[in-house]
């Protein structure tokens, strides 16, 4: 891992500026058997649990966190988390073996202009079209992370008509009708291609419509699914974090003054801030051991605090690259220096559905909530 760590960083600077994609890093992962490593044994994978993964996800981010984010969506995608036992078995066999074969990378694409993050409900624009024996798919998707090298789109769709049913279809990239409009052009995470998907009538058969429902159906327990997502999104900016803690480590180590003729090092302010920035990372380092253990020992954190998780780390990470930034100024925003670039990207940790405010308000429904039930002792 420290080897592609290694590798990884040293073009990281150059995807970020000019916002390229990094291909011979998937390259890399493939010939490294890391693409596969949450499918099972029995089907070519590793079967890597949570805890594997996650260190998976941090050694790579250190390196590039553009490539650890489409890994992760790669991740999700065969860890069985994301109701792929509905999927028709042959479909699921056949992403697996290519995905083990020759690398193939699958995501879930599902943020659209009006819709934007299904997570705030309604219906997506997004449709499919019974056409003969088959589908006929159309619809525009935003920030489709590794667009430029996917296999595979699972695309978040409904059914035409009255009553729809709402859900995934599966659409090989190459089909006739899908073009990438490359409009990713963001602040962090410039490498991960997160572009626009237009498909236009794009035809698959009738069995790649792999998992709908009718809308209220999706509103089952995700508790499992949202461990996985806040441990490796968690593990993720929390390695960026590092990072850019490590800068300023090196910074104020090296950097002596002649007014001072010391390192900064040496000054109580600058000891002071590396202090709370450890503390904020080891208290991520806490929260995300103890959500990866009870998730693989069966017992996932609820949906609710899992979204809290994810605000608390991501939180943690963002306040400790700030304070690394506010600490050396100049040297620190400049962009010959990392550090600019780790705070970038660890600023997208808030774009990541479910957001901030719509964790707080469900967490502050949810406690005004219980505080309005009747304990046993007040009946």
């Amino acid at each position: 891992m420290a080897i592609l760590r290694e590798r990884f960083a040293a073009t990281a600077a150059d995807h970020d500026r000019d916002a390229s994609f990094p291909f011979a890093n998937f390259a890399a992962l493939h010939e490294h058997g890391l693409l596969a490593l949450t499918i099972a044994p029995e089907r070519g994978g590793r079967g890597a649990d949570l805890a594997e993964t996650s260190r998976v996800v941090l050694e790579i981010a250190k390196g590039d966190p553009s490539t650890a984010l489409v890994l992760i969506m790669q991740y999700l995608t065969h860890a069985g988390v994301r109701g792929k036992d509905r999927w028709p078995a042959h479909l699921r066999r056949r992403v697996e073996a290519e995905a083990v074969s020759r690398g193939a990378l699958s995501n879930a694409l599902r943020v659209e202009p009006e819709l934007g993050t299904p997570t705030r409900g309604g219906l997506p624009a997004t449709t499919g079209k019974r056409d003969g024996e088959g589908w006929r798919i159309s619809g525009h998707k935003l920030f489709s992370t590794g667009s430029p090298i996917l296999s595979y789109m699972i695309v978040w769709g409904r059914t035409e008509g009255d009553d729809p049913l709402v859900g995934y279809f599966l659409v090989p990239a190459g089909s006739p009708g899908i073009r990438i409009e490359e409009t990713w052009n963001h602040a962090g995470m410039r490498a991960s291609g997160s572009h626009d998907v237009i498909l236009t009538d794009v035809a698959i058969p009738f069995d790649h419509a792999v998992d709908l429902r009718r809308p209220e159906e999706w509103n089952e327990d995700n508790s499992l699914q949202l461990a996985w997502m806040v441990g490796l999104l968690g593990s993720l900016y929390d390695a960026v974090a590092q990072q850019g803690r490590n800068w300023f480590a090196e910074f104020a180590s090296s950097r002596i003054p002649t007014n001072l003729g010391a390192p900064l090092s040496s000054l109580y302010r600058y000891q002071e801030l590396l202090g709370r920035m450890d503390a904020l990372l080891l208290n991520n380092r806490i929260l995300l051991q103890d959500l990866i253990r009870r998730t693989d020992e069966g017992s996932p954190p609820s949906a609710s605090d899992a979204q809290l998780l994810k605000y608390l780390i991501t939180g943690n990470a963002i306040d400790a690259v700030a304070l690394a930034v506010e600490a050396t100024g100049n040297p620190g925003l400049t962009r010959n220096n990392p550090l600019e670039r780790h705070y970038r990207d660890v600023l997208c940790s808030r774009a990541h559905a479910p957001q901030n405010d719509s964790i707080l308000t469900s967490a502050g429904r949810a406690g005004f909530s219980r505080q309005a039930s009747p304990r046993k002792g007040d009946r």
